[in-house]
């Protein structure tokens, strides 16, 4: 059980460095140093005595940090807790943890203190403190891990197994290889920042005391919601049961008497026990300011380097104190699930003594992260369903599920978005993530397209720049088609069959167009034979075209496939006048045979599109075209997405471009208030989250390598990385996501569903022992840095691979370099990348629309390579091959399966989460809907209202 410790038998060292003489000063650190000692001292949280205490604030140097440490250390024969801030410092050769002191210099690591010298001071035998606690909050603390509290030296082992000491905690602010965060604007560190305010607040419905197990999960959860540096942690024996705090929220949590709180410091620990008190009454709440955007601690030092594989944690630790054995005894507790009741606020923990209180959105994230990680927490309000009604003003939420919202034919305004990311191209046969495609419709056309109607009514195929869908032969080996009358181009040109087929033509010059799909090389060239439009020197250009006139255009296929046309509906099959054809830089301005033209666009600044005035709206029955003008603004890489919410939530912009513009608080407020509330929905979006293990990187080409990272993996914990379940989705016990042709959500190979997505080391640490790495192995997470869930994601894989011994190090990618880095095999390579965190949905809803870039060997390009684990099986080859020959819907669906349990069984990938993405929809747009073809809203559709 968890133990509050003695506070007369207890000390703590508070250090701190919020001055630098060669480095950027941290002025939060100061307040953080005042904050803790106010909390640790407070007699309703510890109650440890202000001389039990000490605060050491700009240590002029590593003798003065170890002489007060020794000094406080001598005093402590219960606790020992030592804290610090400041900048955290890695040494470009060893890798060590350095701390900062005011005099340390980045480029001379020796002028700062190691790490290790304070966690021997604090291991030495001659310390008598039955419970030590380490806390650091500085860039790069997860390096501590590395040595922990238990560091596999001799001095260590025998210090840890001495009688005397019962248990050992390590809490950290960050990863090994993240900063940790000072966010301009907030009083504290953001790390710091939480805990202070879990420890004054308490958790509703936590247990009476704030253990280290407790804190730590707490802490992931609040700033996972935030899309920040998650924190890690190290026990060792019951480490993760010693208590810090008493629980305010908790009704009976135990307060110790006056007198007992205060002692004299003792030889041994007090025997007294605190006494319960009266739960203190509620207090007014006040609001919490908008967090300001949030911004890294300035790098202090070189980037952080691989290193050396910890000691492998054990299946089942000593004390049982790991997060998996909390959450089972949560999830045991009690006969069922503990019933929040009342009004909402009555969950927003309070912090007393007029300082200000949490918002309720990072309440609500909380309770969401603990239904996401298990814990049982039951909250009606909390769950949307599309039963809300309008007694409380939700029943605009999840409406554009379902149907259309705010149907409307009138024209004119300005349809703003948003988005942290600019694409890599806007250039149709570049693209290749859904909302370019979908943002592409506005100036560019294809032969065939998707309807303008909701749900799965949206998957039928209609004529767009043709009359209609082909004329089939046969044999089903050749399409023709004919255009509709008054298409034209920008200049008033007419659009001709032969633009179709050019800008077809343009994907096969791989060389120079990058990225894509490959649909259609693949299936009207599977030789490879031609060389593109900028290398081919015939007149006939791509032999499987024909263009008998400028109306007519005809396909030959070599051999049949069902799904052709699926292919020529996306954006891939644009038309591009040759003229107008600037190759590489044509995605910088697009020749627009839309409704909508190119005005502006600075990359990864802003673009405006206007009105085509020479589209003719009566050849095109697809586009709506409502707006006047569109504009996008995409925010600097580093944006905090709260700050992004805000935007979206006070109607400076109408939506994000990609459709998941909330961060986790936001989507926690909104869900809670109904005014924001009716602006949300929560959308499946066909998508599954997963990492691939590329073959070409060591030791990942070992499939027991590669089971070890799926048995070692905490799918709870990255599933409250994506959002939860609310957001988030689904745990994914397969690739094949609900909603694809033969998706089995039963099937679980690994016994991620069965285990409740908790890891199985011992599996793992057996998966090693056939690899080959006993000891475990390092390897490098690549994930995009625009995408703070997957951020988040990769941090939670890193913590959980490191208790087996496999270090990670992260790399986070920029997004406009996503195709040409991690779409290239040999790069990746190169790069080291054994793991890459990634997001998978139909190209177009049918097995080929899923499956083939995925797993085909045949069609791995050497840019903008989707099949990144670089799967090449003759077996799963001659599975899609059979799927081209047969119609028969029952035969496809068992196709798929079989794909999908080869692919399985071969260890190629972490799936993560089935994706939902609970989405905002601002209160001015239009003709909003679903698109089941686009996994989100009809883009082409919307329109936007004067107010």
């Amino acid at each position: 059980m968890a133990l509050l410790p003695d506070p007369g038998s207890s000390q703590a060292l508070l250090i701190g460095v919020h001055t630098y003489d060669g480095m950027e000063n941290l002025p939060a650190v100061e307040r953080n140093l005042t904050g803790l000692q106010q909390t640790l001292t407070d007699r309703d949280v510890w109650g440890l005595p202000p001389s039990h205490c000490t605060v050491l604030s700009q240590p002029s140097s590593t003798q003065a940090v170890l002489d007060n440490l020794g000094r406080v250390a001598a005093n402590a024969t219960d606790t020992l807790v030592v804290y610090y801030a400041g900048h955290g410092l890695t040494d470009p050769v060893s890798d060590e943890l350095y701390l900062g002191l005011p005099g340390s210099d980045p480029e001379r690591t020796y002028s700062a203190l190691p790490y290790d010298w304070v966690r021997r001071a604090m291991l030495d035998p001659r310390v008598r403190a039955r419970r030590k606690v380490m806390i650091l909050d500085c860039c790069y603390s997860g390096r501590a891990l590395l040595g922990g509290m238990n560091a596999a030296t001799e001095v260590t082992s025998q210090v840890a197994d001495h009688a005397l000491i019962e248990g050992t905690c390590l809490l950290v602010a960050s990863s090994a290889t993240r900063k940790a965060l000072s966010p301009p604007g907030e009083q504290y560190t953001a790390f710091t920042g939480e805990l202070i305010t879990l420890l004054t607040e308490g958790v509703s419905g936590g247990p009476p005391l704030l253990d280290m197990d407790t804190v730590y999960r707490q802490l992931y959860i609040a700033l996972a919601a935030r899309g920040r540096p998650l924190p890690q942690q190290r026990n060792r024996n019951t480490g993760g049961l010693v208590a810090l705090a008493r629980n305010r929220a908790h009704a009976s949590a135990p307060l110790a008497s006056p007198a007992a709180l205060w002692p004299q410091p003792a030889e041994e620990p007090s025997s007294a026990r605190p006494e319960p008190a009266q739960p203190r009454p509620a207090q007014p709440q006040a609001p919490r300011p908008q967090p300001a955007p949030q911004q890294a601690a300035p790098d202090a030092g070189q980037a952080a380097r691989a290193t050396a594989s910890p000691p492998k944690a054990s299946a089942e630790a000593p004390g049982g104190t790991s997060p998996e054995t909390v959450r089972e005894a949560a999830r045991g507790s009690a006969a069922g699930s503990t019933r929040l009741v009342g009004p909402a606020a009555a969950l927003v923990p309070r912090r007393q003594g007029g300082r200000s209180v949490r918002v309720k959105a990072t309440a609500i994230a909380a309770v969401i992260g603990l239904l996401a990680v298990g814990i049982p927490v039951t909250v009606a309000w909390l769950w949307p369903t599309t039963s809300d009604s309008s007694e409380d003003g939700t029943d605009g939420y999840n409406a554009a599920s379902n149907g259309i919202v705010n149907a409307s034919k009138t024209r004119g305004g300005t349809l703003k978005f948003v988005s942290r990311q600019d694409a890599a191209s806007w250039d149709p046969q570049r693209g290749y993530y859904g909302y370019e495609w979908n943002f592409a419709r506005y100036y560019t056309r294809q032969l065939v397209t998707y309807a303008p109607e909701p749900g799965a009514k949206s998957t039928r195929l209609m004529g767009d720049l043709a009359t209609s869908t082909a004329k089939i032969s046969e044999d089903r080996r050749t399409y023709t088609y004919r255009l509709r009358d008054g298409v034209t181009w920008e200049d008033g040109s007419e659009v001709t069959s032969a633009d179709v087929k050019y800008g077809i033509e343009r994907l096969w010059a791989k060389d120079v167009i990058t990225g894509g799909p490959l649909y259609l090389q693949a299936v009207l060239d599977p030789d490879n034979t031609y060389k593109g439009p900028y290398k081919d020197t015939s007149t006939t250009g791509l032999k499987a075209i024909d263009t008998p006139d400028a109306s007519t255009i005809v396909f030959h296929l070599p051999r049949p496939n069902g799904d052709f046309e699926q292919m020529l509906a996306m954006a891939a099959a644009s038309p591009v006048k040759k003229e107008k054809d600037t190759k590489a830089q044509y995605g910088l301005r697009p020749f627009s045979n839309g409704p909508y033209r190119f005005k502006g666009y600075k990359p990864n600044k802003s673009m405006e599109l206007v009105r085509n005035s020479h589209w003719n709206r009566a050849s095109d029955p697809v586009r709506a075209a409502l707006p006047e003008r569109i504009t996008v603004d995409f925010l600097s890489p580093g944006t905090d997405t709260d700050v992004m919410s805000k935007s979206l939530m006070d109607g400076e912009y109408d939506l994000e471009l990609g459709g998941d513009g909330l961060s986790g608080a936001a989507r926690a407020q909104a869900l809670q208030e109904p005014k924001l509330k009716k602006n949300l929905d929560d959308l499946s979006n066909g998508f599954i989250r997963y990492a691939a293990f590329p073959q070409s990187v060591k030791p990942m080409d070992n499939i027991h390598c590669r089971r070890a990272v799926i048995y070692a993996a905490d799918h709870k914990t990255l599933q409250t990385a994506f959002g939860g379940p609310v957001a988030g989705g689904d745990i994914a016990p397969s690739l094949l996501p609900p909603g694809v042709v033969g998706a089995e959500p039963t099937y679980d190979p690994y016994k991620v569903l069965k285990n409740g997505g908790k890891p199985d080391i011992t599996k793992a640490e057996k998966e090693l022992d056939l690899c080959g790495k006993p000891t475990g192995f390092s390897t490098t997470i690549a994930v995009r840095s625009d995408r703070p869930h997957d951020v988040s994601a990769a941090s939670a894989l890193q913590e959980s691979l490191h208790r087996v011994g496999i270090t990670a190090k992260i790399d986070q990618i920029n997004p406009a370099q996503s195709d040409t880095l991690l779409g290239a095999p040999a790069q990746v390579k190169a790069k080291g990348y054994g793991i890459i965190i990634y997001a998978w949905g139909s190209d177009f809803p049918s097995l080929q629309g899923f499956w083939p870039l995925l797993v085909d060997g045949r069609l791995i390009p050497a840019s903008g390579n989707a099949n990144l684990s670089q799967i090449n099986t003759k077996a799963i080859n001659k599975l899609l091959d059979s799927a081209l020959t047969t119609s028969d819907s029952d035969r496809i669906a068992e196709i798929s399966r079989e794909i999908n349990h080869q692919v399985s069984e071969g260890a190629y990938h972490l799936p993560f989460v089935y994706g939902r993405q609970l989405t905002w929809r601002g209160p001015r747009l239009t003709n909003v809907y679903r698109s089941q073809a686009y996994s989100g809203y009809d883009y082409a559709s919307l329109g936007v209202t004067s107010s």
